[in-house]
């Protein structure tokens, strides 16, 4: 079975509701980023052996949270001996708008997966854009590039919507399959 880490950051717990759901379709392990943008002591060597890596992050002016870019920026130690070369990348974020520029963190994510020499994987679920669709559809905001959830700015973590959970665990189980399939 593959290998597959989540690594996050969550301000109010919208995204780390989020990762668990992503974790819970992957099998995953959660590491999560802390308030000063540091991970635990052996999430480096979780992370150097994972066969796939998620990443997660709330959208925050346009893109990742500060907490999550000083990990990234961290992770240049990862990259000069490029330690994730050829492992399989995702990444998920959620805001409060509906837009929220979400697709700016997806890029920044798809960016630093590349930098790595990783494998890029999107959400590979088709939207749902009928007359007949509804909020609580899988994939109803439709992201090709990873998942993306919107929640008020006023609701708690708990009254996310199960749409966006169910395609969060539904992209985790598409990126266990495919890093298990990478493995050969």
């Amino acid at each position: 079975m593959a290998k597959v880490v989540v690594v996050f950051h969550s301000g109010y717990g919208h995204t780390q509701r989020f990762a668990q759901s992503v974790a819970q379709g992957a099998a995953a392990e959660l590491i999560a980023i802390d308030a000063e943008g540091n991970l635990p002591a052996d999430a480096w060597e979780t992370l150097g052996e994972a066969d796939a890596i998620i990443f997660g992050s709330p959208t925050y002016m346009g893109s990742v949270s500060w907490q999550f870019k000083k990990f990234a920026d961290a992770s240049s130690k990862a990259w000069y001996t490029q330690a994730w070369k050829d492992k399989i990348f995702g990444g998920f974020t959620a805001s409060a708008n509906v837009n929220g520029d979400k697709f700016s963190t997806l890029h920044y994510f798809m960016t630093l997966a590349m930098q790595h020499g990783g494998v890029w994987a999107g959400t590979g679920i088709l939207y749902n854009n009928t007359k007949a669709s509804q909020r609580g559809d899988v994939n109803y905001l439709a992201s090709s590039g990873g998942p993306i959830a919107q929640t008020p700015g006023d609701a708690s973590a708990d009254e996310m919507n199960a749409g966006d959970l169910e395609t969060g665990r539904q992209f985790g189980e598409r990126i266990a399959a495919l890093a298990q399939k990478f493995r050969g």
